[in-house]
């Protein structure tokens, strides 16, 4: 349970705790008040602390705190994801807590100080309609950057909404989505959204785009290629949607539960299996060989998050064929495998895939935009408000939703 810090009319629903700061000083426009020749703007979050707790946080901020080359945004929508879910039972390492948690959104600019531009060099101005990459820090100057090429691995990296520290009476500590305001440091990689991509569609892509992108660039799809799927969340169904556009000849997803299925198969993919349905691994194997005519997987992506499918999807590849791991995003436990027949003999090639950079995020905001006419209405389940965070990440962690965002206006008008 939350500890209680604000009272009466402060306090917010769905067991999170709000607690409120400020004057009431002159409001200007568009969240700008104004007083003794400085403004500020008032801003609502939510603090995610070490032991789960949700805490619903209030606060003033002055924009003279901004630092040259920073831009503050208007949060339009921020999405709930199981990264979030991770982050509330402390399943990652080196999280900086308490912190504002959302990785991924969509704002409008808000203030900029001095001249700021995109990657493109093209200027960005206030009222933009723009969404950033939520990599920090990366440094471009270590051994994993420039001889590696790793760069989603390089040891500086920080991430906005998962590894940046809060602090919610700082405007330079605006670090995450699910807040009123995102702070955007000095050389953030801002992309402005089209004028013919909605936030909405956008955000139906989200954080499993630049990953799922990323898994698919991995596995190297090629024309005709037999690509199966492990998993039907986010991830997984735009890895399907990517193999698809790729030129994959055939493309299965292998997942549950039934209502994330049903959305898979409205973007056109040759065949679903349902887990909870077919819950025997070998019989899940001897549909693939049918729908497959017996060939199996020229290329397998995992996005389930589950240890256990591991050895399965290896199964599930043909001999030569390319095993993509890209769900194991926490430490979910150990899997026993026979690295004889599993690898060795089938000659497998396995690929890890961690995180995406940012040629993978621009890129699906082109891609976004290109296929916006796809059924992405039916990808976002659910806008909850920032005092509905708590009913939204259960909802995602309990697969009742194939996805939810939040609107962190909604509850401030």
């Amino acid at each position: 349970m939350e500890s209680k810090t604000g009272g009466g009319d402060w306090e917010g629903m769905e067991g999170i705790v709000r607690a409120g700061t400020g004057g009431g000083d002159c409001q200007g426009m568009e969240g700008i008040v104004r007083s003794g020749g400085r403004e500020w703007v008032d801003n609502e979050c939510i603090l995610m602390h070490k032991d789960g707790n949700l805490e619903l946080k209030n606060s003033r901020l002055g924009l003279a705190q901004m630092e040259e080359g920073s831009v503050l945004l208007r949060t339009e929508l921020a999405e709930v994801c199981g990264t979030d879910v991770h982050l509330l039972h402390g399943r990652l390492d080196l999280v900086p807590y308490p912190i504002i948690p959302g990785h991924v959104g969509v704002g409008r600019v808000h203030t900029t100080i001095g001249p700021v531009c995109d990657v493109a060099g093209v200027p960005v101005l206030k009222g933009d309609m723009v969404t950033f990459l939520d990599v920090l820090d990366t440094c471009n100057s270590c051994l994993t950057c420039l001889v590696d090429k790793q760069t989603t691995r390089c040891p500086q990296r920080r991430v906005i909404g998962i590894t940046c520290p809060a602090r919610d009476s700082d405007i330079k500590g605006l670090l995450g989505c699910w807040s009123s305001f995102i702070y955007l440091p000095p050389k953030t990689k801002i992309i402005r959204l089209p004028d013919a991509l909605p936030p909405s569609v956008f955000m139906a892509g989200g954080c499993g785009l630049p990953t799922a992108l990323h898994a698919v660039d991995r596995a190297n799809v090629k024309l005709m290629d037999r690509v199966i799927v492990q998993g039907s969340g986010p991830v997984g169904l735009l890895a399907a949607v990517l193999a698809l556009q790729s030129g994959a000849g055939q493309v299965i997803v292998i997942g549950a539960p039934a209502h994330r299925l049903q959305v898979v198969e409205a973007f056109g993919v040759d065949a679903t299996i349902n887990i909870q349905e077919i819950t025997d691994p070998s019989e899940r194997l001897r549909l693939v060989e049918e729908l497959t005519v017996g060939r199996l997987g020229d290329i397998v992506i995992e996005a389930t998050g589950r240890p256990e499918a591991v050895g399965e999807g290896l199964s599930l590849c043909r001999n030569g064929g390319t095993y993509v791991v890209v769900g194991q995003y926490t430490d979910n436990g150990d899997v026993s495998i026979n690295p004889h027949y599993l690898i060795n003999r089938k000659h497998v090639v396995i690929k890890g895939c961690w995180g995406s950079d940012f040629s993978h995020f621009y890129r699906g905001v082109q891609f976004m935009a290109r296929h916006k006419n796809l059924p992405w209405h039916q990808v976002v389940s659910k806008v909850f408000s920032l005092k509905e965070a708590r009913k939204a990440l259960s909802c995602i962690e309990n697969l009742e939703l194939f996805k939810a965002l939040l609107k962190p206006h909604s509850s401030l008008g």
